[in-house]
């Protein structure tokens, strides 16, 4: 899919270097992509897919899997071409050249994550958590955040390091459910033709774009690994294996998700769970006990949550350095050398979105969010190919960016008139924030003007 015309291998201090530091080795780079790719949204996926396709669970999985993968092409030229905290706000920047755009595109990220955020913490604080404790949700939402801040103003090493460990776990647990379906396929008690049914009257093409658009919630996970390019060791040699391994792998081990889950239980009973995998590894009678199970989706949860709340703060770090946030947010701790400032921010919108929004339409928002995200920056990749940097770095075929920009707009056009109202306002809300910071700007640099002489 890509070329790599520029990725000879550059030394670690060829990019530029910045504020933070470059803790993220390429093995932790790949685990910190794959855990946020194989974050909570699988464990509940299965149920709503099955609703659209059926059975046949695998195809939507490997369309998104290939529309996420055009898009993490722009992403690995622009990351190793402009190795910034910042992400997708700081292409825009360079790209666009007009400071609302690159604004916009920044909130949409920052705003997606810390919807995201707010979406995982009410999942945390559901049904999961109610099987070792009955707490309230929202209480129990706030509490968990504050948790997830104090472990990302630690340190960014302490973070991933933690990754680490939670990605192991998630994954076992999806390996778990792989290895129901293969006990149940091998005892002739699963149902192989069931991969291939669709729901009774409906057009199989149709059906799996419509799944296509609730799968791709999984993959998007990528864009965070952006956010911590200046953190990143050698990122012009080790981002794009990291990201591209990351991606398939996920897409892989979903696959085989799919497939286990249709194989052990029907459609219908899939579709009417709210603990799908659960279930599936539950009927197949591997003996896995459902408080083990739960506990480990609890740890994807707050994997997710973990990396979620990584990329918005430097996000919002990023943003600050390039002047489209208060600079305020720019602040690190002396010692830890972390966006303190950027991290409580970020943390406390979060908190009140727990407060408003319900889980569906978190989630739904946050897709919408990132396809306009990722459709900037694949426009942003091609109008950056007059820009040349002293560095090496990846370069993706240009046919890839441009068929990026087709999947955003055909997956943008297939979204709600609810979830495009709810956006709507969180971008008009970001549009109102960014002229009342342009004025403040403004009058502060009116205020720091010299009085010229004999003028009281």
């Amino acid at each position: 899919m890509t070329s790599s015309e520029a990725t000879a291998a550059a030394p670690e201090d060829a990019a530029p270097d910045g504020k933070l530091k470059r803790k993220i080795t390429g093995p932790l780079l790949f685990l910190f992509i794959l855990g946020d790719v194989l974050g909570a949204g699988i464990y509940a996926l299965m149920g709503v897919l099955a609703g659209k396709v059926g059975g046949a669970l695998w195809a939507p999985l490997v369309v998104a899997l290939a529309l996420a993968l055009l898009t993490a092409g722009s992403y690995a030229e622009l990351v190793t071409k402009y190795p910034k905290a910042g992400g997708a706000a700081v292409f825009a920047e360079r790209a666009f050249k007009r400071p609302i755009v690159s604004f916009l595109v920044g909130f949409s990220m920052l705003a997606a994550g810390v919807t995201s955020a707010a979406g995982l913490a009410i999942a945390f604080a559901g049904d999961y958590l109610t099987t070792f404790i009955d707490v309230p949700a929202i209480p129990a939402a706030v509490v968990f955040l504050a948790l997830v801040a104090a472990l990302n103003a630690r340190g960014i090493s302490e973070s991933v390091k933690s990754n680490v460990v939670m990605t192991v776990i998630e994954l076992t647990g999806l390996l778990i459910v792989i290895i129901a379906g293969a006990v149940m396929i091998g005892g002739g008690r699963g149902d192989v033709g069931r991969v291939s049914q669709f729901p009774d009257g409906s057009t199989p093409a149709l059906a799996i774009l419509a799944g296509a658009i609730i799968a791709y919630y999984s993959f998007v996970g990528f864009e965070t690994s952006a956010n911590v390019a200046e953190e990143i060791r050698n990122p012009s040699r080790v981002y794009p294996t990291a990201l591209f391994g990351a991606l398939v792998t996920a897409g892989i081990v979903y696959l085989l998700v799919g497939l286990a889950s249709a194989a052990v239980l029907a459609p219908e009973d899939l579709a009417a769970s709210s603990g799908p995998l659960l279930d599936v590894v539950s009927a197949s009678g591997l003996g896995v006990p459902n408080w083990l199970f739960s506990a480990i989706a609890l740890v994807a949860v707050a994997n997710g949550a973990l990396l979620t709340m990584i990329m918005s703060s430097r996000l919002a770090f990023g943003m600050a350095e390039h002047g489209l946030l208060p600079g305020v947010l720019a602040r690190v701790l002396p010692q830890r050398r972390t966006p303190w400032v950027a991290i409580v921010s970020t943390t406390a919108v979060a908190m009140l979105l727990t407060l408003v929004g319900d889980l569906s339409t978190l989630a739904e928002t946050v897709v919408l969010l990132l396809l306009l995200v990722f459709l900037s920056t694949n426009v942003a990749v091609l109008v950056l190919r007059r820009d040349t940097v002293e560095h090496s770095h990846f370069r993706v075929w240009t046919a890839i960016p441009v068929l990026g920009v087709a999947s955003c707009i055909l997956l943008l056009t297939q979204q709600t008139a609810t979830v495009w109202l709810f956006a709507g306002i969180l971008l008009v809300v970001g549009v109102v924030l960014y002229f009342i910071a342009r004025a403040a700007t403004r009058r502060s640099a009116a205020e720091a003007e010299p009085t010229p002489q004999g003028q009281l």
